[in-house]
């Protein structure tokens, strides 16, 4: 009874973990391209900056929260004790996709656009930021897709094995910089086609986390791996890639 119980408990988890990851990841992808323009948020003035402001906000402070060590409890306390950690992954992706898309969905728009390219420009600065998504996608790969998507998690509670997140990744873009991932992320927020305030707004608050925010992660792999991390720690740049030959 247990295990049907933790069984469906794990593969619902999953279910709503993908849901919202892809629904997030289409919402980005047409808000960042549009400059913010199409957000379903009717705030004006004032009003419009503050609510803005909190979804800029929203996510780097829930992002932080969750990967300390009373946001692991609180994620352990959506599951049964018994599959608690395995399943947190999941329902950390779960969570801290959620802001992301609320960003996407509530924002409310300025209207005022600075730059909105057109003819042959429109088409090279599409083809940039398609580039800068493959190059986001790529980083996501080298980071272990199952860990990124919170796969890891639900799928080692249906297949009984324990969790196992592997070695800290040091090969493809791990090898230019120790974090491809959100070096990527920023690209792909100022790779926007259309110039608005709200899309600059917004890349430069998450881009802002995308430099500070990894350092509470590498403490944490400083705990775990110890002189290991700290030696490609010395070798490899922090965020800035450095091409090799």
């Amino acid at each position: 009874m247990k295990r049907t119980l933790h069984l469906s408990t794990a593969i619902a988890w999953g279910f709503v973990c993908h849901g919202v990851f892809a629904l997030a990841i289409v919402a980005m992808f047409l808000g960042v391209r549009s400059g913010m323009e199409f957000g379903f948020g009717t705030l004006h003035g004032p009003f419009a900056l503050v609510a803005n402001a909190a979804l800029v906000l929203q996510f780097p402070l829930l992002h932080s929260f969750l990967l300390g060590t009373r946001g692991r409890k609180v994620l352990e306390s959506c599951a049964p004790r018994a599959i608690a950690r395995e399943l947190a992954p999941t329902v950390f992706a779960t969570v801290a996709g959620l802001p992301v898309l609320l960003t996407f969905i509530a924002w409310s728009p300025s209207g005022s656009v600075l730059a909105r390219p057109t003819g042959a420009a429109a088409w090279l600065c599409d083809a940039f930021y398609v580039g800068a998504w493959l190059l986001l996608v790529r980083s996501i790969h080298d980071a272990g897709v199952a860990n990124q998507t919170g796969f890891v998690g639900w799928s080692s509670v249906v297949r009984r094995k324990p969790l196992d997140f592997g070695p800290f990744p040091t090969h493809g873009l791990f090898r230019l910089c120790r974090q491809p991932v959100y070096f990527a992320y920023s690209v792909m927020l100022w790779a926007a086609p259309v110039r608005t305030p709200d899309g600059l707004w917004l890349a430069a608050g998450w881009s802002a986390y995308c430099l500070i925010g990894p350092l509470l992660k590498e403490r944490r792999y400083l705990r775990w791996f110890g002189e290991a991390y700290e030696t490609y720690r010395r070798r490899t740049p922090y965020f800035v890639p450095r091409i090799r030959s």
